[in-house]
């Protein structure tokens, strides 16, 4: 009698519908919200941060909610997941009996697909593209982080308390900034982005590549948040939210305390409610970008823990986790959408003022795009970008 030995796997295909849990879909599908509400306030607006600078009635309101809990708020939840999605795969990988070399060239091949998706995304539609930066970030988490020790990895969290302390010290300086302010009043200005304000689509395309290596560069430094989002998925905290409710919760406050708190000065002058000098406004604004990375794990451990509650799978529950299993789909429908409805050489819509515009231009694409991601999943339809990536993938 012989034995047959049977060839080492050398990798399992994409996540089977039934291995998802429900927080990680749930997150990525509410918060494709507050990306829509960003980015289509910078298609509005023609550059960033995307605010009315003389806000009157309702604009107000729209500046401040938009300056407190979305700019600078909402990437970092994407920069988390993306480190947890990392940690997933490799162990769907492994648990298939996949041998560690196939595992790394699964991920170095998805990640070195994310640029090519991030450079096709950044010329054709958008400059503030992010997958060609997730990208990167993921060959480099793959090499060097992804296989190191629990012990290796507790460093992120103090290089997060350091950071912690590093927002309150930024807090005080602005503090005294505000305080010592006696110049002319500065209002927010929007900082003009060319590719977004071009008069025909071939000059935006020819911004778009100039404006797309710097945008890039200056987002790679959210590593920092990739890597907690590793940390977390070696807990499998999101698997089983339950299990973590005091983490969570402690999170949740600490989180979403410094993110809002320092974010809120900047608000207060977008919104035309406080009136400072220049300095002081240079301040408020370092503070809130410093302090917007706190939102990333502030928001997911809010949904987790909303999650952990959640008893029954509502309709609306069901709709907006369809669209985070097609997160990558919705993302680039949103740049679609922006580029057809506000582009100066396209429809260039306006709905009264053009913070109500981009809002509810943000409102009705993201509910259309709702809609559209569970009408696929009850077609058992993983998404185009999605059924693409994985085809190149596997």
């Amino acid at each position: 009698m012989t034995t047959q030995t049977l060839p080492a796997v050398d990798h399992r295909g994409p996540v089977r519908s039934k291995e998802r849990a429900l927080a990680p879909d749930l997150i990525r599908g509410a918060m494709l919200l507050l990306i829509g509400l960003a980015n289509s306030a910078n298609f509005a607006f023609a550059g960033q941060p995307g605010v009315e600078s003389a806000p009157h009635g309702l604009e107000r309101v729209l500046n401040f909610v938009k300056l407190t809990f979305v700019d600078a708020r909402a990437y970092p939840v994407f920069a988390v997941m993306f480190g947890y999605s990392l940690v997933q795969l490799a162990r769907r990988q492994r648990s298939a009996g996949a041998t560690p070399g196939a595992v790394r060239r699964v991920l170095l091949k998805r990640n070195a697909w994310l640029i090519a998706f991030g450079l096709v995304h950044a010329t054709l539609l958008y400059f503030g593209d992010f997958l060609g930066a997730y990208g990167i970030v993921g060959i480099v988490c793959t090499l060097l982080l992804i296989n190191r020790s629990d012990k290796f990895h507790r460093i992120i969290v103090g290089i997060w308390v350091i950071e912690a302390l590093y927002v309150l010290a930024t807090g005080a300086k602005a503090v005294v900034a505000l305080l010592n302010s006696s110049g002319p009043a500065h209002p927010l200005v929007n900082e003009p982005n060319p590719s977004l304000a071009a008069t025909s689509y071939g000059a935006s395309l020819i911004d778009r590549l100039q404006e797309y290596p710097l945008h890039t560069a200056t987002v790679l430094g959210f590593i920092m948040v990739v890597w907690l989002g590793i940390w977390a998925a070696r807990k499998q905290i999101l698997e089983n939210p339950a299990a973590h409710r005091k983490l969570l919760s402690w999170v949740a406050a600490v989180g979403m305390g410094i993110t809002v708190l320092g974010g809120l000065p900047l608000a207060l002058v977008g919104a035309g409610w406080m009136h400072v000098d220049e300095s002081a406004v240079d301040s408020v604004n370092y503070l809130s970008h410093v302090s917007g990375m706190f939102g990333g794990p502030g928001y997911i451990a809010l949904f987790a823990l909303l999650v952990s509650r959640i008893t029954k799978l509502s309709l609306p529950v069901r709709a907006v986790s369809a669209l985070g299993q097609r997160s990558l789909s919705g993302y680039l429908f949103q740049s679609v959408s922006w580029m057809v409805l506000l582009a100066p050489f396209t429809l260039h819509l306006r709905f009264g003022s053009t913070a109500y515009t981009a809002f509810f231009c943000a409102i009705g694409v993201w509910v259309v795009s709702v809609i559209g991601a569970y009408v696929m999943s009850k077609r058992s339809y993983r998404g185009p970008a999605e059924t693409l990536l994985r085809r190149l993938v596997y």
